[in-house]
């Protein structure tokens, strides 16, 4: 019996201690098993978003902004449960280990038992050092030794881990929220080109995209290294990483198809590079893709398009062959963001703006000035 808790001791420290490595030193690939981390918060997330999926959001920006709280603290919260997690699991990887030895420990009034070696284990892990129990085998001693620096080790990962993972997510959130201003709140294709078309340069339409391109390949950098990070919600309900993303998967779909005076060569790098994003990042998640569940540019939408660029002095192409090419763009990555959108419960932005809504910027907790001219 002990010999078989010492190895299934073991075999939990071993995989424990893969799977920390795995999750915060070791890069990411697309294609990696199903690990403890993953199973963990995948758990965590099921009830979770089963949480928020029930409660009751309708209309009323409160309602939005409750349901958006609740979801922001599952990143942060589940971080900090992994850690937990991980601890408490190589503590009584190492109890249990000493308890299949023989409980070779120098305890108080010989109280001996695997809750001592538990504790003895929780001592050492953290380095604390109390001496209150002691090993009186060279086995034991050596075990206590490793754990110490397991957990010393340990320490040391998760103080160098959390300001790594939370400056990626700052980088991230700063390209977010300068879309408030550039592309409306939520952030829609047809707002960015209104707002910028008539006052900037194609040379300076290629800048934008080339920048977003970099934030694309960012943005799949480091979800793949730390998928938790794709839990993390943005600072206002209306913006979020994948409608940041999926705004300019479409902004590139409408210069790619044709608009006069504007360059298609960046805007197919940066949709290259941005639908990549997407499609990996579905895999990470085994999220499928899926018909959209609900069309972001119907065809009463379609036809309102082109109207709204015209009045901004931006001509896009029409005819049956542009509306195909564009139909065949939004195939490539539309059903791969309404999965992820469905599973992060993340809203996707539609194609057109609509009338009489402020941005952000423009509201406060006193006042709401959605008069307030952009340009």
């Amino acid at each position: 019996m002990r010999a078989l808790v010492a190895i299934g001791a073991l075999f939990l420290i071993a995989i424990v201690l893969w799977d920390t490595f795995e999750t915060i030193v070791l890069p990411r690939r697309v294609t990696r098993q199903i690990t403890l981390s993953r199973w963990f918060l995948r758990i965590i997330w099921r009830f979770w978003s089963a949480v928020a999926r029930r409660m009751n959001v309708g209309r009323a920006r409160e309602d939005l902004s409750s349901r958006e709280t609740f979801l922001s603290f599952y990143g942060p919260l589940s971080l900090l449960l992994l850690l937990i997690f991980w601890a408490v699991t190589l503590i009584t990887g190492f109890g249990a280990l000493q308890w299949a030895l023989g409980s070779l420990l120098n305890a108080p009034e010989g109280s001996l038992g695997f809750g001592v070696d538990v504790y003895m284990s929780g001592t050492t892990f953290f380095t604390l050092g109390l001496g209150d129990v002691v090993p009186v085998s060279s086995l034991a001693r050596a075990i206590t030794v490793v754990e110490a620096g397991t957990g010393f080790g340990f320490l040391a990962l998760v103080i160098g881990y959390l300001p790594v993972l939370y400056q990626a997510f700052s980088r991230r959130e700063m390209r977010v929220s300068l879309l408030d201003a550039r592309a409306g709140s939520p952030p829609r294709a047809v707002e960015w080109l209104r707002r910028l078309g008539p006052y900037e340069p194609a040379s300076t339409l290629d800048r934008f995209l080339n920048d977003w391109e970099l934030w694309s390949a960012e943005v799949l950098e480091s979800h793949l290294s730390y998928p938790i990070l794709a839990y993390f919600r943005s600072q206002h309900e209306h913006q979020s990483w994948l409608a940041a993303l999926t705004m300019i998967l479409d902004v590139c779909s409408l210069i790619i198809v044709g608009i006069d005076g504007v360059p298609t060569a960046q805007a197919r790098l940066t949709f290259a590079i941005a639908r990549h994003a997407v499609v990996d990042l579905s895999q990470i998640f085994g999220v499928a893709p899926q018909v959209p569940r609900v069309n972001r540019l119907p065809p009463k939408d379609l036809v309102r398009l082109r109207p709204a660029l015209t009045a901004a002095g931006l001509h896009l192409r029409a005819g049956p062959p542009a509306d195909e090419q564009l139909a065949g763009l939004r195939s490539l990555y539309e059903p791969y963001v309404d999965s992820l959108s469905h599973h992060l419960l993340m809203p996707l932005p539609a194609w057109l703006p609509l009338p009489g809504v402020a941005d952000d910027w423009q509201t406060s907790a006193w006042e709401q000035t959605p008069e307030i001219p952009l340009i």
